[in-house]
């Protein structure tokens, strides 16, 4: 691999892509013909990417976006058939495949939204660790106005916005929609850009992440994913673990570092 060259791996549904010399992959939804709905494929192209970048030395922080202007994803593919057993015992949440924490992946994710983001949408955005938007962003949650219970994506929501703004998201459906100022009020996202501007500055604020010692930086975002399903005083002991191990790994990388490769610019 030539020093500096951007590595690319092939799928169908998303555009996957790793800078070495920012140590920072971008992982590009690729269906803006169908407002990057996902199907079947693209959850387990998802799946597969997420592994891939989890395993990848030479990957310190990851960028999710999504290609065209209309859409960030329209949720799952209603077109097509997702492909769930016939028992409904034995159905599965395509959040499994599509969330990074899922796959146990704890480097950072910067999520760039542009356009609409509706319904299983948030999937990408509740899981993410870092979530920017354009001018232009519009969240909503289409399941009742299509007769559907909305219940498994406000349940990360939630974790992001509170169960105030999660509920009026999930209720109101179709007609109201939540715009990139309110989305920046409620905490949804933490900084709204120019639409030509999205993609650069995630890149800029992943690329920031990226150049912290990695040990520090997967031990921060596991440590505190890891603190929302215990209770308090729980999850300080677990966090006092993850310090102890980590710390002494993150120091030695800062150390081994090269003259000038950890850097701390300014982001705002």
């Amino acid at each position: 691999m030539t020093q500096g060259a951007s590595v690319s791996t092939v799928f169908e549904t998303i555009h996957f892509e790793v800078a070495p010399e920012d140590k920072v992959a971008t992982i590009t939804l690729n269906r803006p013909e169908r407002l990057n709905a996902f199907d079947r494929r693209m959850c387990e192209e998802m799946a597969r990417a997420w592994r891939t970048v989890k395993l990848d030395d030479g990957v310190n922080a990851i960028v999710l976006r999504a290609a065209g202007s209309r859409a960030f994803s329209a949720g799952l593919d209603i077109t097509s058939s997702y492909g769930q057993p016939d028992s409904v015992w034995h159905h599965e949440d395509p959040g499994e495949l599509l969330g990074p924490k899922w796959q146990k992946m704890w480097k950072p994710v910067v999520c760039a939204v542009q356009g609409m983001c509706t319904a299983g949408g948030f999937y990408f955005v509740n899981e993410a660790d870092v979530v920017i938007c354009s001018s232009d962003a519009t969240f909503f949650d289409s399941h009742v106005s299509t007769g559907l219970v909305s219940a498994l994506e406000p349940i990360g929501l939630m974790r992001r916005v509170g169960l105030g703004e999660t509920l009026r998201i999930a209720l109101t459906g179709n007609d109201e929609r939540v715009c990139a100022d309110t989305a920046l009020r409620i905490g949804l996202v933490s900084e709204v850009v120019a639409p030509e501007s999205l993609w650069s500055r995630a890149h800029e604020i992943a690329t920031v992440i990226a150049a912290k010692p990695p040990a520090a930086t997967q031990g921060t975002v596991k440590a505190i994913w890891e603190s929302l399903d215990k209770p308090y005083r729980a999850a300080l002991d677990h966090g006092l673990i993850y310090t102890r191990l980590g710390n002494p790994l993150g120091k030695a990388q800062l150390a081994d570092a090269p003259s000038g490769n950890i850097r701390t610019p300014r982001l705002r």
